[in-house]
């Protein structure tokens, strides 16, 4: 049996495909997106160590939606997702697998937090330095999380990025950002050579015919997923000991922080970050002025 039909019978997802024909009349296409949804909710529950359905808390279910949230889910499709845990739970309880409903007061947040989580340089180095030569697939994660930060990529550009867009000589990585839009993002020496010596010393192994040209590759030789994405910086983030909620995006946001903190030019950020709009890319100089008044704060004799 494989791991998807476990978690599918584990979570009665068969029985709820057949609820959501059968009783709530939903068109197939409806069907089929609750499918996916309900299965990205019972991989996330075991992922967190939550094997059936009546163990789910409106905790968890919480965390659920700001994990659909780092995975870059639109807004829409977070809604959707939300809709199909409700459902879900109505048919627990109707064939009373479940007495409490914890997607009672679910809601989609309106508006994500204004101010992006951001770690400190410490911190980051702390996740970056987690990978050890013990993990059969620590070159990688070192090539993965150098890259993420040094270029402030987000999670589908970590799991699209191809082999041919890194210019590694020119010390630049090629991006594919929202609306197939290109850019060149400059890179450091540790993501150039934690990526050189991935290309060199894992992925040939890794490639079994069906890597398709992406740079990352999981144990099984296909490109990472999103979850698969999410799941190897989980795993550092708790080696590393932080406590902080850090996602893919974190990254992102401490990439851009860390660039204005040095002293970067907002102009070049945006540029590098891919923003349209430069109000999107201002939002970092608040957490730059957050970060200056914590300073102030911790150092100044009158502060």
């Amino acid at each position: 049996m494989t791991d998807a039909d476990r978690r599918s019978r584990g979570f009665l997802l068969a029985r709820f495909t057949d609820y959501v024909a059968l009783e709530q009349g939903l068109s197939p296409r409806t069907q089929e997106a609750y499918a996916r949804d309900l299965h990205r909710l019972a991989e996330y529950a075991e992922a967190n160590g939550i094997a059936a359905p009546n163990d789910i808390t409106a905790r968890a279910l919480r965390e659920y939606v700001y994990h659909l949230k780092d995975l870059g889910l639109a807004p829409a499709s977070i809604r959707r997702n939300v809709s199909a845990v409700r459902t879900y739970f109505r048919f627990l309880i109707g064939d009373g697998i479940v007495v409490r409903d914890p997607s009672e007061r679910l809601e989609t947040p309106k508006r994500w937090r204004t101010l992006p989580d951001v770690l400190t340089v410490g911190e980051v180095q702390q996740i970056l330095a987690s990978p050890t030569l013990d993990d059969a697939l620590v070159f990688r994660d070192r090539a993965l999380l150098e890259l993420a930060y040094g270029a402030g990529l987000r999670v589908s550009e970590w799991i699209t990025v191809g082999v041919r867009d890194l210019l590694l000589e020119d010390g630049l990585v090629r991006v594919f950002g929202k609306g197939s839009k290109e850019r060149l993002v400059p890179i450091g020496r540790s993501a150039i050579g934690a990526a050189a010596i991935y290309l060199r010393e894992l992925r040939p192994k890794l490639e079994r015919g069906e890597g398709k040209g992406v740079l990352f590759l999981n144990a099984r030789g296909k490109p990472l997923t999103r979850m698969g994405a999410w799941k190897i910086l989980r795993a550092h983030v708790d080696r590393a000991g932080l406590t902080k909620r850090v996602s893919p995006h974190t990254l992102r946001h401490s990439f851009a922080t860390h660039l204005l903190e040095g002293g970067a030019d907002l102009r070049a950020v945006q540029e590098m970050l891919g923003h349209v709009d430069i109000a999107t890319t201002q939002i970092y100089t608040h957490v730059d002025r957050e970060y200056l008044r914590q300073v102030h704060r911790s150092y100044h004799p009158r502060g």
